[in-house]
């Protein structure tokens, strides 16, 4: 009786353990993005980019000794926090390890403060480009795979002083996005000289921005530069403008920069041009082409949510576990020099080669390079408005 007692407990525990291992091989990681609000038409590529590198690194069997990967996704309404907010707690009770996201800055910063600090869970976010978001205390849990606002500023101004823009009406969306992208484009135009007639806000969902426009006319300037979003008041002002007479052209930065805007506004909106976060090379073509009719990966923060996924995934192979406590500090050790180059396709081959107790430079998609506290060095694409399409005109 007494062995067959012990040979029952023996017969459980291992039962328990394996189901312990097997469970163990189940990593879920949250994709938190805007699926509704001001930049809905962007999320649907993001999200596919991010679950892309899960199947990746899934169907490699290298994660963790064969662990698989798999997405939940939460709404954040982009400008929503308490929805953002909500979205997060319901990841974080399903047990997620890892969030891809947040998309805006508003809300990433509101998810960061009332939900990933008090978890501890890691955040890498493709597209929340708020400044303030530089300088905000993460405990080491924040990153993101694109540039801050700070250098969109920089950015924006050189190539309205390349074109012979003098001076420029600005208007932005009142959040943090529109406000901390505002100040960057500020002061970097004035630092080269150029005059700022006007800096207003807009409100997101309104059905008529003529009195928006009224104080803009009145202000003046060689063109319109609107800080906002594409599928909300950025797409309205520009309607406003149009409609009064008071511009034609207008300066585009990235939350205005999708397919979207030019299917909305028409062929007024040719000759406009702007600047979005993006690389050229070896990263992106093969992207594009591993995800062929599946989605475009060449969309606005797509590569970028690829690479988001994909550092979380080798910092947890680096790091020998899936717990954010442990991955966290491993992230800007897989993103970074010194290494064997990472491309998209090539995450197996990575998870491989930290398992051997290699080092390896992720380059991903978007040309990763993380910087102070772990955001993107960033390289931008150069858009002009032809024939009713975004069409890439250069890099800086």
């Amino acid at each position: 009786m007494k062995k067959m007692l012990l040979a029952t407990t023996a017969a459980a525990l291992v039962a328990s353990s394996a189901m312990a291992d097997g469970h163990a091989k189940e990593i879920k990681l949250g994709v938190l993005y805007g699926f509704t609000g001001p930049i809905e038409s962007l999320t649907g590529p993001m999200a596919a980019g991010a679950e892309l590198a899960m199947k990746e690194v899934s169907d490699s069997g290298m994660l963790l000794d064969g662990a698989t990967v798999t997405s939940s996704r939460g709404d954040s309404g982009c400008i929503d926090n308490g929805m953002a907010v909500a979205s997060a707690e319901r990841l974080i009770a399903e047990g997620v390890k890892g969030i891809v996201g947040a998309d805006c800055s508003g809300v990433t910063g509101a998810v960061l403060q009332n939900v990933a600090i008090p978890n501890g869970m890691v955040m890498i976010s493709p597209s929340a480009t708020s400044p303030g978001l530089t300088t905000m205390e993460d405990n080491g849990l924040f990153f993101r795979t694109s540039p801050s606002d700070a250098r969109e500023g920089e950015v924006m101004a050189e190539v309205l002083q390349e074109r012979g823009i003098e001076s420029i009406a600005l208007t932005y969306t009142n959040n943090d996005y529109g406000k901390g992208l505002a100040d960057a484009i500020q002061s970097s135009f004035e630092a080269v000289g150029g005059e700022v007639t006007i800096v207003a806000a807009h409100e997101d969902g309104k059905a008529d921005y003529s009195a928006e426009m009224g104080a803009l006319a009145s202000a003046g300037g060689d063109l319109l530069v609107v800080a906002g979003y594409l599928d909300q008041g950025g797409a309205g002002i520009i309607k406003a403008a149009l409609d009064s007479g008071a511009w034609d052209t207008f300066g585009l930065p990235g939350g205005m920069i999708g397919d979207n805007l030019p299917k909305t506004i028409g062929p007024d909106l040719n000759g406009s041009y702007g600047q979005i976060a993006g690389s050229e090379g070896k990263g992106i073509e093969t992207l594009i082409e591993m995800a062929g009719d599946d989605f475009d990966a060449s969309s606005p923060y797509t590569p970028e949510a690829y690479d988001a996924a994909a550092l979380i995934m080798m910092a947890m192979q680096k790091a020998g576990s899936m717990e954010p406590g442990d991955y966290k500090d491993h992230i800007l050790d897989v993103a970074n020099a010194p290494g064997t180059e990472i491309y998209p396709g090539e995450l197996g081959k990575a998870l491989e080669l930290i398992k051997n107790g290699e080092d390896v430079d992720y380059v991903g998609a978007s040309a990763v390079e993380l910087i102070g506290p772990g955001e993107a060095a960033g390289t931008y694409r150069l858009i002009e408005v032809k024939d009713g399409e975004n069409a890439t005109i250069g890099f800086k």
